[in-house]
């Protein structure tokens, strides 16, 4: 085919399966967290369940016939740009999602709690809860009998600094995999590729290894007031995409074993680098606000 030349796919089932998926991961998050607050048994862990596995199986399918299109020679420099803005719109889309949730902890930071404590034009409410003091990470919520408090934070000079420092490592190392594939030295391509992995993997070993500390010894559990729902929410979708993107990594690994990509065209080898780097930066932003102010 031409390089020139426009290939339009045939019609496809993933886009509505897709759809699909994210209404059940959607509900089913949804369910599961209501349950989680109410102490109830709820299906929605089974629907959030459901999700996964649909969307894993489109994740698998829809990719798997975009490399055998490809393998084909059915794709054309036109397409190769539309899948680069397709992947910058994603990317833009993850951003937004993360700016939501760290303007919800901005916004509770700067105004929520400090009127709760009494202080602003809207202090008023602190009748509410006479004496409560405004104080930010807050262990002593307004209502310890409903809302009880942590009583303790995570170190952000332990695990978290490792973690940094870990995921800083592997955007290094996966750069230098990219130049690697670009001077067409596979061994190196493999070898950094395969560090940059076993970063992520040590990376999300020390996530489970500080949730189970948070839980256990700290008492910083998703229901502990609003710090600890928003240290999980942030840290915890911080975490899938971590995991999401060693997946992604990992088949880039296998297809590298496997001979793919050139040089000139390795476009889904670049807009795996691209996510990785977006994971890490976001992780900096947690690591600063989240873990440190």
């Amino acid at each position: 085919m031409s390089g020139s030349t426009y290939y339009v796919p045939e019609q496809s089932k993933w886009p509505i399966l897709a759809s699909i998926a994210l209404g059940l991961l959607a509900y089913g998050a949804a369910m599961t967290l209501t349950s989680m607050s109410a102490d109830r048994d709820s299906i929605g862990p089974w629907v959030l369940g459901a999700g996964f596995l649909v969307i894993f199986y489109v994740i698998f399918g829809w990719f798997k016939d975009q490399i055998r299109e490809e393998a084909e020679g059915l794709h054309s420099d036109q397409l190769d740009g539309s899948y680069r803005q397709g992947m910058l719109w994603f990317i833009f889309s993850e951003v937004m999602f993360f700016a939501a949730f760290f303007g919800a902890l901005f916004y509770v930071r700067t105004f929520s709690v400090p009127w709760l404590g009494g202080e602003g034009e809207k202090g008023v409410a602190n009748m509410l809860w006479e004496g409560f003091t405004a104080t930010w990470p807050l262990l002593q919520t307004p209502d310890m009998k409903q809302f009880p408090g942590a009583q303790n934070i995570i170190d952000p000079w332990h695990l978290p600094l490792v973690n940094t420092i870990l995921l800083i490592s592997s955007s290094v190392t996966v750069t230098f995999a990219h130049h690697a594939l670009k001077e067409n030295k596979r061994r190196a391509l493999e070898a950094w590729l395969a560090a940059t992995i076993l970063l992520a993997a040590v990376f999300l070993y020390f996530q489970a290894v500080e949730y189970h500390e948070a839980y256990t010894e700290l008492g910083l559990t998703l229901q502990a007031g609003i710090y600890g729902a928003t240290f999980f929410m942030l840290t915890g979708f911080h975490g899938f995409h971590v995991m999401l993107g060693t997946t992604m990594l990992f088949v880039m690994l296998l297809r590298c074993f496997d001979g793919a990509f050139s040089p000139e065209k390795h476009f889904a080898f670049e807009a795996v680098a691209w996510y990785w780097h977006f994971v890490d930066v976001v992780w900096v932003g947690l690591f600063i606000f989240v873990y440190i102010l």
